[in-house]
């Protein structure tokens, strides 16, 4: 009975365990938004247009562009007209609601994150830094040829024990890294 009375007094987020970890990072609006890639058609600058991301578009061809002049203030010349391709125009079309098909600037959902594996919990008080694994996964054939899902990332997060649990770190006035911190700093998994 004592046992019981125990027992019932301590909730899940009590102790911080990879399980909730894992719960408390894939659950969270930061880890849950989808990766936005924004494509820009029309008059665009040399370096846009020999990013990584447009040159992955022209091996689709999914675009296609010609020489243009710089407008006043877009800089490093030359300059470059883009423009979808029919094949281009069919795989915005199939990653973006209708309504937004007939712009000039599309941002397109690409991909999403999902959590591979908890690899470490750090606890020191009531703070902990918690490391994981994660990747990508493609939400259409543009995310596809722009994400690779069988590339790992590794992150990790500082979470703080409050009355009520634990939580992860979403304001950053200590040295702790928030989730979104994380996910920007991820580094590839050799």
């Amino acid at each position: 009975m004592i046992l019981g009375c125990l027992l019932s007094a301590c909730s899940p987020r009590d102790f911080l365990s990879r399980r909730l970890a894992a719960d408390l990072i894939a659950g969270s609006a930061t880890f849950k938004a989808p990766q936005q890639y924004v494509l820009q058609t029309g008059i665009i600058s040399n370096k846009d247009f020999l990013s990584p991301e447009y040159l992955v578009l022209q091996h689709h061809a999914w675009i296609a562009a010609s020489n243009a002049a710089c407008s006043p203030g877009l800089s490093p010349a030359p300059c470059w007209e883009v423009q979808l391709t029919p094949g281009g125009v069919d795989a915005v079309k199939a990653a973006l609601p209708a309504d937004q098909t007939q712009q000039s600037t599309f941002t397109i959902p690409v991909a999403r994150r999902e959590l591979i594996a908890i690899t470490g919990v750090s606890r020191q008080g009531n703070t902990a830094e918690v490391e994981f694994t994660w990747k990508w996964l493609p939400l259409n054939e543009i995310g596809a040829a722009l994400y690779s899902g069988d590339v790992h990332y590794r992150s990790s997060v500082g979470f703080r024990d409050y009355d009520d649990g634990w939580r992860l770190v979403t304001t950053a006035p200590r040295p702790e890294q928030t989730l979104d911190d994380a996910l920007k700093n991820a580094e590839p998994v050799p």
